[in-house]
């Protein structure tokens, strides 16, 4: 079975537990799917990463690769992880020298000032890293998440992330643009759904202790197989492993054209 990936930015270097589940015990189709990701990639647990630094890493990781992110990261890192508190180190960063060091992430303009916002308030009120790395492990995960969402430049996906990779909270299933690609065209949420609604229905239809490893494993399947704009399908049946279990939403495999599934929703 292949490792995950380590350059994967919002969960950092791969310090998380094998595990072995149960296959199919709900008999839904969206169970189904992470299973044979399960058994395609890897079956994982998640938790463990400092609160704070998995928000910078996911923050860094919007709208744009890992390729990209990883460097702005561990440039971050060198300049002001040292022994401190990162927190606090971020917190008292000159914004313009902050934008060069991640520079290579892409908008670092607007990324350095959420940074420094959320470094700001987390000190403010948490105390720093630790308080905030105990209240992520800690408190309610329908409260973190509130919280989360509150701080500027911090969406559902990033939400999510720290709550999975961080507090280790079983049922979060993280949505980014593979995950929502993946969904909507295997039939597993409304072809015209949001992020939102995607992970409501995965969130519903994935039993809690799966949730973390479809996440990751469905994104490396966005990768290898179903791409945007060239799944694996288009070569035949055989070509793609879960090809049984997909409705192929705005895949015709024998015009070999491909959109985006809510451009064919309600047709």
């Amino acid at each position: 079975m292949p490792e995950e990936p380590p350059e994967n930015i919002s969960s950092g270097v791969d310090e998380s537990a094998t595990a072995v589940f149960e296959a199919g015990t709900t008999g839904t189709r969206a169970e189904a799917v992470v299973d044979e990701l399960g058994g395609l990639y890897w079956q994982k647990t998640y938790g463990g990463k400092d609160a704070f630094e998995s928000l910078v890493r996911t923050i860094l990781s919007q709208n744009t690769s890992d390729v990209a992110s990883q460097p702005a990261h561990d440039a971050l890192m060198k300049r002001y992880g040292g022994d401190g508190d990162l927190a606090a180190a971020l917190a008292g960063a000159e914004q313009s020298e902050l934008a060069e060091t991640i520079s290579s992430a892409g908008l670092y303009n607007q990324k350095s000032e959420m940074i420094v916002g959320a470094a700001e308030r987390i000190c403010e009120e948490y105390g720093g890293a630790d308080g905030f790395d105990a209240f992520v492990r800690e408190d309610a995960p329908s409260e973190v998440r509130q919280r989360l969402l509150d701080i500027h430049g911090v969406g559902p996906k990033t939400a999510d992330c720290v709550l999975l990779f961080a507090g280790g909270r079983d049922g979060v299933f993280p949505v980014d643009t593979h995950v929502h690609r993946i969904a909507r065209r295997m039939g597993l949420a409304p072809a015209d759904a949001d992020h939102e609604t995607v992970r409501e229905h995965l969130e519903a239809e994935v039993p809690a202790e799966k949730c973390g490893f479809g996440h990751t494993a469905m994104i490396q399947f966005g990768r290898e197989y179903c791409t945007a704009r060239s799944p694996a399908c288009l070569d035949g049946p055989e070509a793609c492993p879960l090809y049984d279990l997909c409705d192929r939403v705005g895949v015709d495999e024998v015009e070999e054209t491909v959109v985006d599934p809510s451009d064919v929703a309600g047709d």
